[in-house]
């Protein structure tokens, strides 16, 4: 009995072996391995590349593009601006009176610059003129990595092709400057030597030292003559009055240097320029968004898109100045056609961005 009882659980035991020999571990389809190549091909991940000619507002610009999937695109490429010049005057100014005055016939008076020009002529040999030039040039370049979304391309119709984007755009916190003109060299030269002379007379040194071979603890010291320092102490310094400071100006040791409203009259520096740039941030959000299609018909190999939108660059850009006042934040009430570039700035808390592109698909 024992032994028939064993034998009946030993049959039992593998029929049940055999029934779950036959039981699935694991179902096919969630077995099967895709490699990642393939899956890419399969989901149109990188299986395409465009090449891309831009131009618009943020220069002329080359785009790498490829689809990520069916809904999205990544883009990246470069932007830069051609160098073109666009001029400026700064009027000159002696103390507080303007370089050229007019009577009421609209005829031309003299002032304290003509005087004072003269008398510097005789001196110098250099003919100052009453203003300088200004020559403004863009500077902008940036790196862009974008990214389109296409939300309605399961459309068959003219939305397919709208796409919205965001990224970035990345380049020098310089994107602009202006620099005085070969030409006004002369004037800006003849300037910084009347202030010096003038800051000599008002401080009671002689305006000319020359070392003395002879003796050099005594050098040679030239002053000039009453009647030639009272024209200097009446005149004034030289310059260009640019506004009045919007807020108290305080140095690097926290002195104060100028007072709220005073006027700000700048000069040239050591090196007898003039120099403006213009800046923000170098790292420049990006939202906009776009339409294109076929540049050539029956071929979508060439494609026209147009792309609008905004770079965040961080406010109004500053416009310094080479003595580093800025004109958009220390500087108020400024007039004349420098005053026109700086209101200009002051709107644009985001930069505008209009492109068209031009395209063909490379593989």
């Amino acid at each position: 009995m024992i032994l028939l009882a064993m034998a009946s659980l030993g049959v039992t035991a593998m029929a049940q072996t055999e029934s779950q020999k036959k039981l699935p571990v694991l179902n096919d389809k969630q077995s099967e391995y895709i490699p990642v190549l393939q899956y890419w091909k399969e989901h149109d991940i990188l299986q395409h590349m465009d090449v891309s000619l831009t131009a618009g507002t943020t220069g002329l610009g080359l785009e790498l593009s490829s689809p990520i999937g069916e809904y999205v695109q990544l883009r990246a490429g470069y932007d830069f601006t051609p160098h073109f010049t666009k001029n400026m005057q700064f009027d000159v100014i002696v103390g507080d009176e303007p370089a050229r005055r007019y009577d009421a016939n609209g005829n031309r008076v003299e002032t304290r610059f003509d005087r004072m020009s003269e008398m510097l002529y005789s001196f110098s040999g250099f003919d100052a003129d009453d203003h300088i030039d200004m020559a403004g040039k863009p500077t902008m370049s940036n790196f862009k990595l974008l990214v389109d979304v296409f939300p309605f391309k399961a459309n068959d119709n003219w939305s397919k092709n709208i796409h919205f984007t965001a990224g970035f755009y990345w380049g020098a916190s310089k994107f602009a400057e202006a620099v005085n003109t070969t030409e006004a060299m002369v004037t800006l030269l003849s300037i910084g030597m009347y202030n010096r002379m003038y800051d000599n007379v008002m401080n009671g040194d002689p305006v000319i030292t020359l070392p003395n071979p002879q003796n050099p603890s005594e050098p040679y010291e030239s002053y000039l003559n009453p009647h030639q320092e009272k024209m200097f102490r009446d005149a004034g310094r030289m310059g260009f009055k640019l506004g009045e400071f919007a807020h108290d100006i305080y140095d690097s040791y926290g002195e104060l240097v100028h007072r709220e409203g005073d006027p700000y009259v700048m000069v040239p520096n050591s090196k007898g320029m003039v120099v403006v740039k213009a800046k923000s941030n170098a790292f420049k959000p990006y939202l906009g968004f776009g339409y294109g299609g076929r540049l050539v018909k029956n071929r979508d190999d060439w494609k026209v898109s147009f792309d609008a939108g905004v770079w965040f660059w961080g406010g109004s850009p500053d416009l310094y100045m080479h003595d580093g006042i800025n004109l958009t934040k220390d500087v108020r009430n400024i007039s004349g056609q420098v005053g026109d570039y700086v209101d200009l700035a002051k709107t644009f808390k985001v930069y505008p961005v209009l492109n068209v592109k031009f395209t063909k698909r490379i593989f």
